[in-house]
């Protein structure tokens, strides 16, 4: 599993985990789309910024290895903001490609790209 250097861990003041320290022994944790609806809790929604600002400043608009991306949080993104970056993907790898959608990424987190999102 890829760890990511330089990743945030988690949001830096809570409890909202961004990167998971080992892999899991039992199996991968796949990766699911997640209903995010309009009544999510605000600090919910800051961690979901948190964490795209966070995957812009990394990897911008180049594909990226999940590696030791968080499973959950990576969750309520994909699929929108965050997507398959491979044909085939397989949802339950470690070396599986994701790539930011900046068109939807843009739309749904604005204050995550603070610039307008150019790179």
């Amino acid at each position: 599993m890829l760890k990511h250097r330089g990743f945030p861990g988690r949001l830096p003041g809570t409890d909202f985990q961004f990167t998971i320290r080992r892999d899991n022994k039992k199996g991968v944790t796949a990766l699911v789309v997640r209903e995010r609806y309009a009544d999510r809790r605000p600090a919910d929604r800051r961690a979901d910024v948190g964490f795209m600002k966070a995957l812009w400043e990394c990897f911008g608009d180049q594909p990226f290895e999940r590696g030791n991306l968080d499973a959950g949080r990576l969750s309520w993104l994909f699929s929108r903001e965050v997507i398959a970056a491979e044909d085939p993907f397989d949802p339950e790898s470690y070396e599986a490609l994701l790539q930011i959608d900046l068109r939807r990424a843009q739309a749904s987190f604005p204050e995550a790209f603070g610039d307008g999102g150019s790179a």
